[in-house]
């Protein structure tokens, strides 16, 4: 116990912080936080420029993502939901797919 103290005081401020990062891997989550960020982006850009125009063509009124639903003073925006739900069920369907390809890679490597 003595003998990280005295580690760690050598170490400095600099040295811990450096350890916490390879440690907890901040940086590799950091650097996947950015690429879901973007991913996100072309999801949402993909749905809204290619399926979105798909399914209003199918649906009668055209732009369904500014369907309101009232209930006396409430309004429920159910196209805005309704697209929110479809960028989820695409991005998770993506995760999925980008997670099983790295565990076949991971299990192909063990052998």
């Amino acid at each position: 116990m003595a003998e990280e103290k005295k580690v760690a005081e050598k170490k400095g401020m600099v040295g811990e912080f450096m350890d916490f990062l390879m440690k907890y891997q901040v940086i590799g989550l950091a650097v996947a936080f950015i690429i879901g960020a973007a991913a996100t982006k072309m999801v949402t850009a993909c749905v809204n420029d290619i399926i979105m125009p798909i399914i209003a063509v199918l649906i009668p009124g055209g732009d369904w993502r500014t369907q309101v639903v009232m209930a006396g003073p409430v309004k429920f925006l159910v196209g805005d939901f309704v697209g929110a739900i479809i960028d989820f069920a695409i991005i998770a369907i993506v995760v999925f797919l980008i997670v099983k390809f790295m565990m076949k890679e991971d299990a192909t490597a063990k052998r």
